[in-house]
């Protein structure tokens, strides 16, 4: 069984299984308004009054526009085999519709040659969460609108970078852009409204369906498809707890999981959420579109909830991990009690629990097992120190990411050994970078970024995991 907090070293993984790292366009690449891109809803949240910490904005980020070739250099002294990255919808419409933007396709086209002339295998996702504000004007994820438009975006990109990407990723975390954004309003747009949360979920949903679709008729290079979901792993807590984890886990994962992998929607949680909606918005023929094969299903992965029911006395507790906001991310399960964990905790205030990683991943193979699986995200903000050796060096010697890491590439392994399809592991973050809501307060990089200079000083945790990748086994900490 190994050491039982997870920390073994020497564990080897299978050939063929992918090492990388994983970021997102909004959060490193900066250029706001270069080279014709329209403005995103992070754009128009992030410079909305009180909506993100210290007032930070992407629009400058980590430079990333304008320091591709740095970037792509520092990945291949990593080591990286791949790398997970978003393309920003208003780099390629500005407006979410209609002709496609020469400059930003040409940024993309050069992204993916340069992981390619490197060894890097490129992993495109279409989408994390920079939507066009025009389509959002227009109704956002609430509308049916925005997924065809969706559809038609894949299909341009597709066609530019069809015969080149390895894996294309249609969505990142739909969970968040529904019940964040349009429930509890802690993401961009900002909006509290628990119909229109649930309006979104569906909305994704057909997108996914849509781009995959939209993707098949043009791409020549056989690529695989997926959609990365943030699947929550609750643990009940007392009598009550298996109805709350019955709730929660119908919104959180079922509602995604059945269309896309099932072609259906749980009849319990449209009972439990038919007082908010009647759920008309799905059409005849949706569930059909949304089921596409998929290659391959991407997990992201942080903590664990423990929930139970609230029996209506004292103060709910609503640690679920998401921060203070003014409305539900949990429509038709706001008598569900998130409890507080015990720690440790990273500097999300998230607990770390690698168990919680080997149980998703076994769960998901008992539930798919045909599906390969692959980590898109798993990794840990930490309050990093910066120091300066007498040579002038600058060294960060993040000894909790490391163990983060090493407990949570343990627990991939045993979930290996236990038979899981586990093709890869993408570390986030490569880089220091907006952390949304949170702006440049919190730090989950294995590569620091001065926000100042913008000068990238690899981690000691980089180091540690180059070696990880060269080796193909964990190594031992010093």
């Amino acid at each position: 069984m190994g050491d039982p907090d997870y920390r073994d070293t020497g564990l080897e993984f299978p050939a063929g299984f992918v090492f990388g790292s994983a970021t997102a366009s909004y959060q490193i690449e900066g250029a706001h308004d270069a080279d014709g891109r329209g403005p995103s809803i992070w754009d128009t949240f992030s410079h909305t009054e009180g909506k993100v910490f210290n007032g930070d904005t992407g629009d400058v980020a980590c430079d990333h526009y304008n320091r591709l070739d740095e970037d792509l250099d520092l990945m291949q002294d990593l080591g990286l085999e791949s790398y997970r990255f978003s393309i920003a919808w208003p780099r390629i419409q500005p407006t979410g519709r209609g002709p496609a933007n020469e400059a930003g396709l040409a940024f993309y086209e050069r992204l993916v040659d340069g992981l390619l002339a490197r060894g890097i295998k490129p992993i495109v996702t279409l989408y994390h969460w920079d939507l066009p504000q025009a389509l959002e004007d227009d109704g956002g994820w609430t509308s049916r609108a925005t997924a065809l438009a969706f559809g038609d975006y894949a299909r341009i990109v597709g066609e530019r970078l069809g015969n080149r990407v390895a894996l294309w990723t249609t969505l990142n975390e739909p969970w968040c852009s529904a019940y964040l954004g349009y429930g509890s309003g802690a993401h961009a747009p900002g909006r509290t409204e628990p119909a229109a949360a649930l309006a979104a979920v569906h909305h994704l949903n057909l997108a996914h369906g849509l781009a995959v679709s939209a993707l098949r008729k043009v791409v020549t290079n056989n690529p695989d498809f997926a959609i990365t979901l943030n699947l929550h792993v609750f643990r009940p807590d007392g009598e009550t707890g298996p109805e709350a984890v019955r709730r929660v886990d119908g919104l959180a994962n079922r509602l995604f999981l059945d269309p896309v992998l099932n072609g259906t929607y749980p009849q319990d949680v449209l009972d439990d959420t038919a007082e908010i909606t009647d759920w008309s918005f799905v059409q005849d023929g949706d569930l059909e579109l949304i089921r596409q094969p998929l290659d391959v299903l991407g997990v992201n992965y942080y903590s664990t909830n423990r929930v139970r029911m609230w029996d209506g006395e004292g103060q709910k507790e609503s640690s679920d991990g998401h921060g203070a906001a003014t409305g539900t991310a949990w429509p038709g399960a706001e008598n569900v009690e998130f409890l507080q964990q015990p720690g440790p905790y990273t500097d999300m205030g998230w607990n770390i629990d690698p168990s919680g990683l080997e149980d998703l991943l076994v769960s998901l193979h008992d539930q798919f097992p045909e599906l390969p699986l692959m980590i898109t995200e798993n990794g840990a903000a930490f309050p990093d120190t910066v120091e300066v050796d007498a040579d002038g060096a600058r060294r960060i010697h993040d000894v909790d990411r490391i163990d983060y890491l090493r407990r949570h590439f343990t627990a991939a392994h045993r979930a290996v050994a236990r038979g899981v399809d586990l093709r890869g592991y993408q570390v986030w973050s490569l880089m220091d970078n907006f952390e949304w809501g949170y702006g440049y307060s919190k730090r989950f990089g294995i590569v620091h970024v001065d926000y100042d200079t913008f000068e990238r000083t690899p981690k000691d945790s980089s180091r540690w995991y180059a070696q990880l990748i060269r080796d193909r086994r964990i190594p031992p900490v010093d």
